[in-house]
C-alpha cells in the first residue's frame, strides 16, 4: 500500500526497523515527519495488517514493526540498498 507519505530519512527508517520490535505513534511521526492524525491513520493500517497476518503484539498501543513496514509498502531490503548507495555517494 502506498501511504502517500515520504520517509523523512532512509537511515532512520532502517535504524527503526532493526531497533524497534513495535512502533508507537512517536516512532511513526519520526519516520514520516507527520502529525498525530496521520500517525494514527498509519498505525490503523498497520494494525489491520498485523491482525490479518496474525502477528503477535507485545503492547496493545503499538504495532509490530515488520507488519507496519509491509502494510505501508516499505521494503527493508530496498531501503538498505538505497542507504548503502547514499553512503557511497556522500564520501
Amino acid at each position: 500500500m502506498n501511504t502517500g507519505l515520504q520517509l523523512k530519512n532512509i537511515e532512520e527508517a532502517v535504524l527503526i526497523y532493526y531497533g524497534r520490535i513495535e512502533l508507537s505513534n512517536n516512532d511513526i511521526k519520526k519516520l514520516f515527519g507527520c502529525g498525530d492524525g496521520s500517525a494514527i491513520k498509519l498505525k490503523k493500517i498497520a494494525k489491520e495488517k498485523a491482525i490479518a497476518e496474525n502477528y503477535q503484539r507485545i503492547d496493545a498501543r503499538n504495532v509490530p514493526t515488520k507488519a507496519a513496514y509491509e502494510a505501508w509498502g516499505l521494503d527493508i531490503n530496498d531501503l538498505e540498498k538505497r542507504l548503502e548507495k547514499l553512503r557511497k555517494y556522500r564520501r
